[in-house]
């Protein structure tokens, strides 16, 4: 039996990896923010005969506070982890500063993950073949990180906050192994492509739009999810993965750059004391 941790384990592509790995028998701790689609869950996992291996932790994952309380109560939980799965996402429409001074998407996209990761992997080490699984956007080169303004103080936009978060969180992927050099866990950047994993962050009539489009061109969770499966089932060689889809992307492409990812990892390691 296998132990996984699902981030954003509720709704989307996260629950839809949470209960595929119940049903193949694995132990599954799912994170998010609402107790409602938490219970929706362990319901869910009852139903399948496998309420006994399926746990919920809610936790606000914008805050650091939060994110180190769910570390310690998988740590009270589990003595290994086989896989962490990577996958909250929300969208925020206007500029939101968390508590701890971060932009509200940087922080759930980059800062959660930074501390679930190398917060979990000592656990991750004893694993049978750990895997990070971060569901992002990698492959796509729109976007940057502003190095001067991460808060985005000057022309924020919630397009502008999802990309420079997607490319914080792909370099994120980019400098764990270098920072755990001596590890065996991989780590995965995987782009699903456009897939119907809810719109629930979304105001109207951004909501209404997404939904049409989905109707007409996005996939459905259960299809997005399988290449992810077979890569985590059969996992080529190397510690950092990066596919979009079931395609490897091309490691030195700007978004990727090692020397980026370093920066980034030297601005934000102070978290991780």
């Amino acid at each position: 039996m296998r132990t996984y941790v699902v981030a954003g384990g509720t709704t989307g592509m996260g629950r839809g990896l949470a209960l595929h790995h119940l049903r193949t028998g694995d132990r599954v701790t799912v994170v998010g923010s609402d107790p409602g689609r938490g219970r929706a869950f362990l319901a869910e996992a009852e139903r399948l005969g496998a309420g006994g291996r399926a746990a919920f932790v809610r936790a606000d994952l914008t805050s650091v506070a939060e994110n180190r309380r769910v570390v310690e109560e998988v740590r009270a939980r589990h003595d290994a982890l086989d896989g962490l799965i990577l996958t909250a996402m929300r969208h925020f429409g206007s500029r939101t500063l968390t508590p701890d001074g971060f932009e509200a998407t940087f922080a759930l996209y980059y800062v959660s993950r930074l501390l679930l990761s190398h917060g979990l992997t000592d656990l991750l080490e004893k694993g049978g073949r750990p895997m990070i699984v971060n569901v992002c956007g990698v492959g796509v080169t729109k976007g940057r990180i502003h190095w001067d303004d991460l808060t985005l103080g000057r022309g924020y936009s919630g397009v502008k906050a999802m990309l420079q978060g997607g490319r914080a969180t792909d370099l994120m992927g980019v400098a764990y192994p270098d920072v755990h050099p001596g590890g065996r866990t991989r780590f995965l950047l995987h782009h699903p492509g456009f897939t119907d994993s809810g719109t629930g962050s979304l105001r109207q009539p951004a909501r209404a739009l997404v939904r049409l489009l989905a109707k007409v061109a996005a996939q459905p969770v259960e299809k997005a999810i399988e290449p992810i499966i077979a890569l985590m089932a059969d996992p080529p060689a190397g510690r950092l993965l990066a596919y979009d889809r079931r395609t490897p992307v091309d490691p030195s492409i700007p978004t990727l750059d090692p020397a980026a990812a370093r920066r980034l990892y030297d601005l934000t390691r102070h978290l991780l004391d």
